[in-house]
């Protein structure tokens, strides 16, 4: 094991060196190549630092340039190699992975070492670089500044997404960062850990043990180990990710990085934020100044002529007091470094800074230099920002890091908003807090173009809290997305992600459709990094055509294609005529990029669950309308994409966020159906023109949506479909008494509809439920003209109270009739009058279709004559079939027929799917499992009656037909599927099956394995491949039950049977003798075989049905609701007569199909076409149902413990803020206390000396302290 875990190692290590292995030809060191000597050591040391023994030959042998030359220069003294430290670093002792370190020159350019580090080393890209200067040496660290370091900066990096800069040596200030960094990390999780990248930039020359980094072929990795022996040493820090070791040519110099650095901040400030460099700003670059020393003020002025801004902590040392008083007290004394006054200071200027300088550096000689950094940093003193860590506290200091930053934003664009960088910035670091706080404050007039930018930034890198704020800002989503920008945004779609990968794939067809012409478009995509979210889309060739074919191969073409509006395409044109048309609008320039988006808060919410962003997902679906329908069709997205999806965790996260919609769509249409019973009926079967005509049911099948149909919303509305115009307390038994003596429908043994409305009538007058007629009902599912301009549309959903806006015994039964209705239409467009007149009929025709058309009547004759079917199939194969030429007999002639109607109705239900072509329609009709019953059942009977007109095989079909019949009498199971009592059980037999497949995998393993060893142990030589397969299989298999034959397995019980170890004899058919040696090792198989399938097999079988019974028992109930839909569904599409009399119904539909041309609407059972005002109000109700559901969960949830807890939290935290404040302020008023005590004994012994001198002669006595002394009120005389 060890030996793989090295090997491995070794591979991994070979890979990496193989992959850095270019580095030593790019990246160069510097080499001191010329012996200058220092002046105080005897010609031992160069002004390199280096010793005379580190330089080569040549250079010391250089004595013409030492003799003229006195100033060493790296430019001049120095030559560049090829680096020689490289790969990967690993600390001894160290518990932390490995970390990443070059060796380069200070001249090597800063995007080269960029690109590495965020390509070869892998460091995600900064939102924000904080430089931190200062502290170095052994410079003790203040308290409150490491508590600064930790609980301010580290967190402020952790939340914006930051690169943390500093020297990374174990000493001062870059110590007490990695130290900082390394609690972050242990007390963060592992999603926020690799959000704080610690970047160590550092001499090469200062490092101690820099000679282990040494390794010409890349170290992968190098054993660095760090000595506490020393108090000057300079090892690495630990806890750092990644080390840049600048080489200027010098040893033990601090300053060689100055240069190599501010060029790396002056590159990364210039580069965009955002995936890909996707974003509208730049990468904020800040250097903070923590103490500091004199050195330092020329770093600072090189950074500020950059325009790069900086933080000074007030307070921490030498150089940042120094700049922290320079701008306190020269601030008012000068004008802004602006126009002439930059360049000329004020007279004094100068010498106010000499003073300041020669009280903090008082040690320095020359000043001269120093002043005129301190003036140059002085003119650029608008891009300084100065914190008082001991006053503020690190809780505001990511406030404070932003505000810094805006100077140095507003500094650089002159056209920018006042307020744009600095929101720029908060949205780049996703800090809606401060955004809130400080710029969303009511303050601001927000105007839309300032917001459009960074409205597309929070989209496409997944910042919810930003799109709500900037819509509760006044941003027009009307007007923001358009066709343009919703490519735009597809476009941006992580190439890491299934939608994009999907999206390809359908751009790929396109494209070899058209033709190898437009094959250049992908390669222009793949060549292009940055994505633009503006313009038309050729660099990638991606439309809203791949987007439409994605969605409609998703919804399985349950619904009209997407997005074939603006495109200008017919929902029935051909893939290969749309591709080029949609190439030709791309050559055009897509002129439908400019115009608004037609739903755009459904076109932003389908975006967002294609790339599984849940919370942006959510609030999209706030935002948009059709609620329910809205968050099924998410979850038909995300169950799909699930399918595809092959990293774990992301079709993990898939399945939950399809789950959660799926309970919103429960919980919304259940305060719907509380709210109003009727008008959540009509939300489930009304179609919609935003989601391609589909309705909320065909969705939620098409989702596999089961707790949707259990809501109670749903069964109540299919039950009153089942039951149609009947009660649905309807008992049974008089349902099979009005199916025997139809004259009972007559009589009041059924109650129907009518009649409940007409008691109702006569009890509260004119209140009574409106039901549109069948002409009505064909109006809104025919006709395009809208509502509002129809006499009579007032009689809406909104008026009218409970009032029911559609029959269901119209949905029900009067397809047939609407159709009728449809076709006189186009013959007579007279008046409504003659159509309405056409629709009625008396009441003997009215009541009989009433009761014949309901979908329970049609399931009880199809139930009755099934078994009649059943009971005929019986007796033709138990008593009437006769072989020819006697048979077949009269009665199977009409169970042939009778196969025949049943052969003709399931030709006829894949022909009603409601899918748009054929291929689809009977690619849904064969994922039913119970159709495929049927077409097996109707096989094996074509194959068995083959076989029974052919006299020579007449016993092969009477075995398929007896094995038919078993087929179908299975059927029967899916007809007591209604039942309450037997659905869930039938659910449940159906999951225990896949137990039993499981099971028998098992038991077939050790099956096989006891009887070819039995057989061979037992029988030496059986060439009978009969017998053999009863032995090895039949045998074994009946020993679970217990016929176990002992006297053909035991040698000492076995009888003495005609048997023969002839082999010419077994060959023609005599009985081989078993064999007695290795009787023993028989029975011990046996006993083993036993014991493993009675107790092991069978026990583990019966804790597998335990545990699916369990399983399956709590939801039972649910996926039963579900499959009684289909099954009303089924029923209501069906004929009302039952097979064999179907035969009629089936000539009737083939007369009106072919012959008359007369479309079919019962393909769209349960769809209601609302339109105008009436689907208007529908969805303001839907709407208003919605909201009170959110705002009754907002209320539970800030209702709750955990909630409460946080409240608590925060107040506590406001409180203990409080009272450090008191503290502090009791601080103060104590050395307040202090010095008014000195102040007063100094007067005292002032007085006193004064009184026993001659020097003032006093014209009054001294005045005496008297003390407040509270006297008690005096009581009244």
């Amino acid at each position: 094991m060890a030996e793989k875990q090295s090997e491995g190692n070794r591979n991994g290590a070979e890979k990496k060196e193989k992959d850095q292995s270019w580095i030593p030809k790019v990246i160069k060191k510097r080499v001191c190549t010329t012996f200058l000597e220092e002046a105080l050591s005897n010609g031992e040391h160069c002004q390199c630092g280096g010793k005379r023994s580190d330089h080569s030959s040549v250079a010391t042998e250089d004595n013409f340039g030492s003799m003229v030359l006195s100033q060493w220069d790296t430019a001049i003294h120095t030559s560049e190699y090829p680096t020689d430290a490289f790969g990967e670093l690993e600390f001894t002792g160290a518990s932390r992975r490995q970390s990443h370190f070059l060796r380069l020159s200070c001249d090597t350019p800063a995007p080269l070492v960029y690109r590495i580090l965020t390509t070869q080393w892998g460091l995600p890209a900064p939102n924000l670089v904080v430089s931190v200067l200062g502290g170095v040496g052994k410079e003790k660290v203040k308290s409150w500044l490491r508590e600064l370091l930790r609980q301010g900066l580290v967190r402020a990096a952790q939340s914006t997404g930051a690169w943390i800069i500093t020297q990374g040596l174990r000493e001062g200030v870059s110590h007490c960062v990695g130290e900082a960094i390394r609690d972050h990390v242990a007390a963060a999780s592992s999603s926020s850990q690799c959000k704080v990248v610690a970047l160590g930039v550092a001499p090469w020359g200062l490092v101690t043990s820099r000679q282990q980094l040494i390794n010409p072929q890349g170290s992968f990795p190098a054993r660095y180990y760090v000595w506490n022996t020393s108090q000057d040493s300079c090892y690495l820090d630990s806890n750092y990710q990644a080390f840049l070791l600048v080489d200027d040519g010098r040893t033990g110099y601090r300053d060689g990085e100055t240069h190599f650095i501010t060029n790396l901040e002056d590159h990364i400030s210039q580069l965009p934020t955002g995936r890909l460099g996707s974003g509208n700003i730049k990468i904020p670059v800040l250097c903070m100044l923590i103490s500091g020393e004199a050195s330092i003020l020329k770093r600072m002025d090189i950074s500020l002529k950059k325009s790069i801004p900086w933080l000074v902590l007030s307070g921490s040392g030498s150089a940042a007091d120094m700049i922290t008083e320079l701008l306190s007290d020269l601030n008012p004394k000068a004008p802004p470094a602006d126009g002439e006054g930059k360049d000329s200071p004020i007279a004094g200027l100068r010498d106010s800074i000499r003073e300041i300088l020669k009280k903090y550096f008082p040690s320095e000689k020359s000043l001269d230099r120093l002043v005129d950094w301190t003036v140059s940093i002085y003119q650029n003193r608008q891009l300084i920002t100065v914190f008082d860590g001991e006053q503020d506290g690190p809780d505001e200091f990511d406030t404070v890091i932003l505000k810094a930053l805006v100077k140095a934003c507003k500094q650089g664009s002159s056209e920018a908003h006042e307020y744009m960088e600095e929101l720029k910035l908060a949205v780049a670091w996703n800090r809606v807090d401060i955004a809130k706080s400080e710029l969303f404050s009511g303050d601001i007039q927000w105007k839309y173009e300032d917001l459009e930018n960074c409205m597309t930034d929070a989209l496409v890198n997944n910042k919810p809290q930003f799109v709500r704020l900037f819509m509760e800002s006044g941003l027009n989503i009307l007007e923001y997305l358009t066709y343009q920008r919703l490519e735009s945004l597809y476009q941006s779609l992580p190439e890491s992600s299934l939608a994009f990968s999907l999206l390809q794939r359908w751009l790929r067809e396109r494209q070899s459709l058209v033709g190898a012409s437009h094959s250049h478009l992908l390669d222009s995509s793949e060549e292009n990094d940055n994505i633009p979210l503006k313009g038309p889309s050729p660099t990638k060739g991606l439309s809203l055509f791949e987007v439409s074919r994605l969605l409609w191969d998703i919804f399985g073409g349950i619904c009209q294609p997407f997005y074939y509006g603006p495109l200008n395409l017919e929902p029935e044109v051909s893939n290969r005529r749309a591709a080029k048309h949609v190439n030709k609008l791309q050559e055009d320039d897509c002129p439908y990029g400019k115009l608004p988006c037609a739903h755009p808060w459904v076109s932003l919410f389908i975006w967002a669950v294609l790339q599984n962003r849940s919370d942006m997902a959510i609030y999209f679906w706030e935002m948009a309308g059709e609620s329910v329908l809205s968050a099924l069709s998410a979850c038909r997205i995300l169950r799909e994409l699930s399918k595809l999806e092959y990293e774990t965790e992301d079709k993990l996260s898939m399945k939950e966020l399809a789950d959660r919609f799926e309970t919103l769509a429960h919980d919304v249409f259940s305060s719907c159906y509380q709210s109003s019973e009727s008008r959540s009926y009509t939300l489930l079967i009304r179609t919609s023109p935003v989601w391609g005509g589909v309705t909320c049911l065909q969705m939620a099948v098409a989702a596999d949506a089961r707790l949707f149909f259990s809501n109670d919303g749903v069964q109540a509305l299919l039950s009153q479909i089942w039951w149609g115009d009947m009660d649905s307390r309807t008992d049974v038994w008089k349902l099979v008494a009005s199916f025997l003596l139809p004259p009972l429908i007559y009589t009041s043994l059924i109650n129907f509809r009518e009649q409940q409305v007409q008691q109702k009538d006569s009890l509260e007058g004119a209140r009574a439920a409106a039901a549109l007629s069948p002409a009505d009902l064909t109006r809104h599912m025919g006709d395009n003209k809208p509502e509002d301009d129809r006499p009579g549309s007032d009689a809406d959903i909104d008026g009218g109270g409970e009032n029911t806006p559609f029959s269901l015994s119209d949905i029900a039964q009067m397809e047939e009739e609407a159709e009728e209705y449809a076709t006189s239409r186009k013959a007579h467009k007279g008046s409504k009058t003659s159509s309405h007149q056409h629709t009625q009929h008396p009441f003997i025709v009215h009541r009989w279709r009433q009761f014949w058309f309901a979908p329970v009547t049609s399931f009880l004759g199809n139930v009755v004559m099934y078994f009649l079917f059943l009971f005929i199939f019986a007796f033709v194969l138990l008593v009437e079939f006769k072989p020819p030429p006697d048979g077949p007999a009269h009665v199977e002639f009409v169970l042939y027929f009778w196969v025949f109607t049943l052969f003709c109705e399931e030709i006829r239900q894949s022909f009603i799917t409601g899918c748009t072509t054929w291929t689809q329609s009977l690619r849904l009709y064969i994922q039913d499992t119970w159709n495929k019953f049927d077409l097996t059942a109707i096989s094996l009977f074509c194959l068995g009656l083959i076989f029974r007109m052919i006299p020579s095989l007449y016993d092969y079909g009477r075995s398929v037909m007896c094995l038919d019949y078993m087929v179908f009498t299975l059927r029967l199971i899916h007809i007591f599927g209604i039942n309450k009592n037997l659905g869930p059980k039938i659910i449940m037999v159906g999951k225990m099956m896949k137990d039993v497949f499981f099971f028998l995998f098992f038991f077939g393993v050790w099956l096989l394995a006891y009887g070819v060893a039995n057989q061979a142990l037992m029988y030496s030589y059986d060439p009978r491949p009969y017998w053999v397969f009863r032995r090895v299989f039949y045998r074994p298999y009946l020993y679970i039950y217990g016929h176990i034959p002992l006297e053909e397995i035991d040698a000492q019980k076995r009888e003495d049977k005609p048997c023969t170890d002839n082999v010419t004899l077994i060959h023609e058919g005599e009985e081989p003798c078993p064999t007695s040696e290795a009787n023993w090792l028989v029975l011990i198989l046996l006993s083993v075989y036993l014991l493993v399938t009675n107790v092991l097999l069978l026990n583990l079988l019966i804790a597998m049905f335990s545990y699916t019974f369990s399983k399956v028992q709590e939801n039972s109930d649910v996926h039963w609701k579900f499959q009684r839909y289909n099954l009303i569904v089924e029923y209501h599409s069906r004929p009302c007569l039952a097979p064999p009399f179907i035969i009629i119904s089936h000539l009737n539909l083939f007369i009106k199909r072919i012959l008359r041309k007369v479309p079919s609407l019962k393909i769209k059972h349960f769809m209601l076409d609302l339109q105008g005002r009436k689907a208007s109000r529908l969805k303001t109700w839907e709407s208003v149902q919605k909201e009170n559901l959110l705002s009754n969960q907002s209320k539970k949830l800030r209702d709750s413990d955990t909630e409460r807890l946080k409240r608590t939290s925060v107040k506590v935290e406001n409180i203990l803020k409080q009272m450090s404040e008191i503290r502090d302020h009791d601080r103060r008023l104590r050395m307040l206390e202090s010095e008014m005590e000195f102040c007063s004994s100094s007067l005292l012994w002032i007085m006193e000396g004064l009184a026993q001198s001659n020097l003032i002669k006093p014209t009054r006595p001294p005045p005496l302290h008297r003390d407040v002394i509270r006297t008690p009120p005096s009581s009244p005389s």
